[in-house]
């Protein structure tokens, strides 16, 4: 016998004395729990929330020259991964090389690229989370896994107070990817090494509107 057999095999057995008129309404479980724990200004929060994880964040209302400066800042000069639907007006010049994943790149690829650009689903105030689902400028999953460096764009308005409303405006169906500052974990004696499960560096760039 499995474990999801002995699971089910318990629920049913506590379920026996259950009367066979009684049923289950879901429409009658009160629904009044706090739905948001942020305060103040939701884009201050963010940011706040995201430095404490590591990760850059810049506020802008000129993402072009904000992107450009990051990459400079970051000394990326080598291969940089856009995914189809990034908006090309926020593209800025410089000495580095734009890859596309159409077709798609293959691991040797995205573990050379120097970084990946992406934009992204929305983002959660109280946690300081960017949520990637795949859609236009964000990519396939494995594009904000193997390049070493992250540079997500996003807009002020995309940021939701907390993880209810994200889930409420999020597709299900979708693959979704939470990000929380750059990739890091720690082994028994609490020694903190990045870029083990994903990007090491993370820079974000918020568009105000």
């Amino acid at each position: 016998m499995n474990s999801r057999r002995t699971v089910l095999d318990r629920i049913r057995s506590a379920l026996t004395d259950v009367p066979a008129a009684e049923s289950y309404d879901a429409k009658g479980i009160p629904r009044d729990y706090r739905r948001s724990h942020a305060e103040g200004d939701l884009v201050d929060l963010f940011a706040g929330v995201a430095a404490g994880y590591r990760a850059t964040v810049t506020r802008t209302t000129e993402p072009r020259a904000a992107i450009g400066t990051a990459l400079i800042d970051r000394s990326v000069s080598g291969t940089l991964v856009v995914p189809e639907g990034f908006p090309a007006d926020w593209l800025p010049d410089g000495d580095w090389t734009r890859r596309s994943d159409t077709p798609p790149l293959d691991v040797c690829e995205l573990d050379t690229a120097e970084g990946v650009l992406t934009t992204c689903a929305l983002a959660i105030a109280t946690t300081g989370t960017i949520v990637l689902d795949a859609g236009p400028g964000q990519g396939r999953r494995a594009l904000t896994l193997l390049p070493d460096y992250h540079l997500c764009v996003l807009r002020s308005d995309q940021i939701a107070p907390d993880v209810p409303e994200a889930v409420r405006r999020l597709a299900p169906r979708r693959p979704l990817t939470l990000i929380s500052g750059p990739s890091a974990t720690s082994d028994i004696e609490l020694e903190r090494v990045e870029g083990v499960h994903g990007p090491r560096t993370l820079d974000i760039v918020i568009i105000d509107d």
